[in-house]
């Protein structure tokens, strides 16, 4: 299942993102979204897990989590 995060502090790296994820179950991938021209992350990012009850619970439990001052949103990503 595919998850998106928004709300991202332009900080955050792949990894803080993954080591967040983590505790909840398996990731496939993760990604940040980043500018083309300048690299800078846009705010949002993408995390696969394998398992669905797992991605459901890490975005039910992450959901409004504060990261860095920001709350970040969770929820499935549409595609």
């Amino acid at each position: 299942m595919k998850l998106l995060i928004r709300n991202l502090p332009r900080t955050t790296s792949e990894e803080e993102l993954r080591a967040l994820f983590e505790p909840y179950g398996a990731i496939q991938s993760c990604t940040i979204v980043t500018d083309k021209e300048t690299g800078i992350s846009k705010g949002f990012g993408f995390i696969s897990m394998p398992k669905p009850g797992e991605a459901k619970a890490a975005a039910k439990t992450l959901n409004g989590h504060d990261l860095a001052g920001n709350k970040i949103r969770v929820k499935k990503a549409d595609a």
